[in-house]
């Protein structure tokens, strides 16, 4: 117990994953007790075994899975929205760290966005791009957008000036110490960016989706919600945590896999 106060020691990966099962199985046994116990009404809080049995109706009934198309519609937005924050977002991040004129301009249109509540921009971007496809992308690319740009800005000026300096005294013009010395350095932490932002979008996606999509998760949700199906509502939004880790998962293996010379937090 001497070392249960230090943020510096490391759980050996066995202990981590146990620990972490454990809380999973007591938040399951907690629901189940509570559904069993009656003092929760099941149209406010489905029992787990109904959310399961709504979540093997969801995924094939009648020759048809409607959450395998809902995902893949789902998956498709955020990817979509994802390589437009990646293509634009790290570009201008890394020109805001790189330039403090640049930073200096575009700080204050960009920095607000961080703390400001994204889906009050909804009703404004219903008005001008309609309630299409292109809304719904161009949705979760601000929401996304708006974390990514300070965090890759804020990963490049990390970068110790050493790094600069020794490229600038190896004959290295400025935008090539940038380039070859200083973007390198801050790539981690670019990743790390870029992970945060595809989080962020898993969050606004059934926000996205509830004004006139045709087909998603949170339609689905939606959808459910207004037949009063609480055990489908659930079942939708257990999936849609489950996706937004497997991705979370996923860009921290190919982080490590590109830098696998980052310690492991």
């Amino acid at each position: 117990m001497s070392e249960f106060w230090n943020p510096y020691a490391a759980l050996a990966g066995r202990q981590r994953r146990l620990l972490g099962v454990a809380a999973v199985a007591a938040l399951l046994l907690l629901w189940s007790l509570l559904a069993v116990s009656g003092l929760v009404s099941s149209t406010k809080l489905p029992a787990p075994w109904d959310v399961l049995a709504a979540l093997a109706y969801l995924s094939w009934h009648e020759g048809q899975s409607m959450l395998l198309t809902a995902t893949l519609w789902s998956v498709g937005r955020l990817l979509v929205a994802g390589a437009l924050v990646i293509a634009i977002g790290i570009p201008v991040g890394i020109a805001m760290g790189a330039a403090p004129r640049v930073n200096a301009v575009l700080s204050p249109l960009v920095d607000p966005f961080r703390s400001a509540p994204v889906v009050a921009l909804l009703p404004i971007l219903v008005m001008w791009l309609g309630i299409g496809e292109t809304m719904k992308i161009a949705f979760l690319f601000i929401g996304a957008v708006v974390y990514l740009i300070p965090m890759v800005r804020d990963a490049i000026q990390a970068v110790p000036q050493s790094y600069w300096i020794g490229a600038r005294d190896l004959g290295a013009t400025p935008w090539e110490c940038v380039q070859r010395a200083v973007i390198p350095m801050a790539m981690p932490r670019i990743a790390d960016a870029v992970i945060v932002g595809f989080s962020v979008m898993w969050t606004y996606i059934t926000v996205a989706e509830y004004v006139n999509a045709r087909q998603g998760l949170g339609q689905l949700i939606q959808n459910a919600r207004r037949f009063s199906a609480w055990d489908q509502v659930f079942a939708g939004i257990m999936v849609i945590i489950a996706l937004a880790l497997a991705t979370y998962q996923f860009m921290v293996w190919l982080k490590r896999r590109l830098y696998p010379w980052e310690t492991e937090q």
